[in-house]
């Protein structure tokens, strides 16, 4: 999977969230629009790997994990991050709830409505969600 197909994908599970908690499908919507979020994280992992270079082992095995906390680090954004969070209060609040989800939340058989919207804003929020945060490093 590479850079673009990546950033396909987040615009998808966005629209695809949003359509299940328009829903009531809130299971669904906390599970796809966190799945967004890591396709974002590894899409900016992407961007570092250049056509033609041999893969470095370390970061494709590093890649290979859905912790959201993790990506940010092997995205070598952990700075930017902790800069982001200096600056804009709102955005502290939102990487503090987006940084919990977890694709174990697939299994989960009930995500309160509270929970699965927060979620959804955290991550979407145009001024200050991770996506939009994100789309500078993509």
């Amino acid at each position: 999977m590479n850079k673009s197909e990546l950033e396909k994908l987040v615009e998808i599970r966005v629209k695809e969230a949003d359509i299940l908690l328009n829903s009531r499908c809130f299971e669904g919507a906390y599970y796809l629009i966190g799945y967004a979020l890591e396709c974002a994280l590894k899409a900016c992992i992407a961007k570092q790997v250049r056509a033609f270079d041999f893969p470095d082992k370390r970061l494709a095995n590093a890649s290979h994990t859905h912790n959201i906390s993790e990506l940010i680090g092997v995205a070598g954004l952990k700075q930017k991050l902790k800069g982001q969070e200096e600056q804009d209060e709102n955005f502290k609040l939102n990487w503090a709830v987006a940084k919990d989800w977890s694709e174990v939340s697939r299994y989960e058989s009930f995500i309160e409505e509270n929970k699965a919207k927060d979620l959804y804003k955290a991550i979407t929020d145009n001024e200050s969600g991770i996506l939009s945060w994100l789309k500078k490093y993509l």
